[in-house]
């Protein structure tokens, strides 16, 4: 019997087709808070919008179990005179995946509708036969004949764009939409929420749910708020590559496979103590996972926990995720559930002050 229940998919829905881009995710933190207020004690918002319900509050050891609200975008950086828009990027945009693609350009009038447009294949003959999307030639067209025009609308330097590409569930086997990064993750982590209430279970510690805002521009979310929690432990939620996909190299990236189970990574700021009590745990509860290296960074927002407040013993396990960064990304239903599920197993493995210093 599935774990995600039809109002968690209904959830997950609403969730997905918001719009949340860097510096702008408010709106899908309220879809997400309204959510997760039924099953937490307190919540607390943060002053750049990170999000965090905290269960058992007035305990004094405090476990975070986190992930990332805001998705990748555009800002309008220049209108010619002609009204055609020109962009910068919001976090990592693709420009390859831009053209011919809808918009939204929020403003304060309201969202305005418009493409990336593109010169037919018929007149990209000679030195253009070969012509690439790139940040110097993509543009938006909202239909407009002139700056002013367009400046009518509503639309300036400096409105944030994001792309429209609505949630779908392919084949019963696949979520896929946009924002996938990370917003999968928040939901996860709203689920285990959801599943310790449901369950009545009595953790010994505080649990602070977090879901934080800005790590696609460099994990500042992360990093403001895990100096305001200041959290003994932390277990991230973000995805990883799925590489069983034509054009990727596993041999490079890691041999992880969509419907084997949650990603778990070795590296420097994966502290080993704790990802032994996961993975025990994957083990104990017979949960499918994998097995991933970093050798440097992780590029998640495991990094700023695990280097923030003298040191928080962190961890990190992750959603395969095919075509990331696309408006298709797409994450099988089993390892979403594998995900919930390892982290609501390890938490009820994790002791009161639990001590993670490897000598004593």
């Amino acid at each position: 019997m599935s774990l995600i229940t039809e109002r968690s998919e209904q959830f997950l829905e609403k969730y997905l087709n918001n719009t949340s881009p860097t510096g702008f995710e408010m709106p899908g933190q309220q879809i997400w808070l309204d959510y997760i207020k039924p099953y937490i004690h307190e919540y607390k918002v943060d002053n750049y919008g990170t999000v965090y319900g905290v269960i058992n509050p007035e305990s004094d050891y405090r476990v975070v179990i986190e992930a990332h609200a805001d998705e990748i975008g555009w800002y309008v950086n220049h209108i010619s005179k002609e009204g055609f828009i020109r962009v910068i990027r919001n976090g990592g945009s693709d420009v390859v995946i831009a053209p011919s693609m809808r918009v939204n350009i929020h403003t304060v009038k309201g969202p305005v509708r418009g493409v990336f447009g593109w010169p037919a294949i018929h007149v990209r003959q000679g030195a253009d036969a070969n012509l690439a999307p790139s940040l110097d030639n993509i543009f938006i067209d909202v239909g407009a004949d002139t700056k002013e025009e367009v400046e009518a609308m509503g639309i300036h330097v400096g409105c944030v764009i994001t792309f429209d590409d609505g949630f779908e569930i392919v084949n019963n086997r696949y979520y896929t939409g946009r924002a996938l990064d990370n917003r999968i993750g928040g939901f996860c982590i709203a689920e285990v929420a959801r599943l310790l209430h449901e369950n009545n279970i009595k953790l010994p510690f505080g649990l602070y749910i977090v879901n934080s805002v800005q790590e696609e521009v460099g994990l500042r979310g992360a990093e403001m708020i895990t100096k305001t929690i200041n959290p003994h432990v932390a277990i991230i939620t973000d995805v990883s590559h799925n590489t069983n996909t034509p054009l990727m190299k596993a041999e490079k990236l890691g041999d992880i496979k969509g419907g084997a189970g949650p990603d778990l990574c070795v590296a420097p700021a994966v502290h080993n103590n704790l990802l032994r009590i996961i993975i025990e745990a994957a083990q104990e509860k017979e949960i499918p996972f994998q097995r991933s290296a970093s050798s440097r960074v992780t590029g998640t927002d495991t990094d700023a926990f695990a280097y923030s407040n003298g040191g928080v013993p962190s961890a990190l396990i992750s959603l395969p995720l095919k075509y990331m960064h696309t408006t298709v990304e797409m994450a099988h239903k089993s390892d979403v559930e594998n995900v919930i599920k390892l982290i609501y197993e390890t938490l009820q493995k994790i002791q009161y002050k639990q001590d993670f210093r490897y000598f004593k």
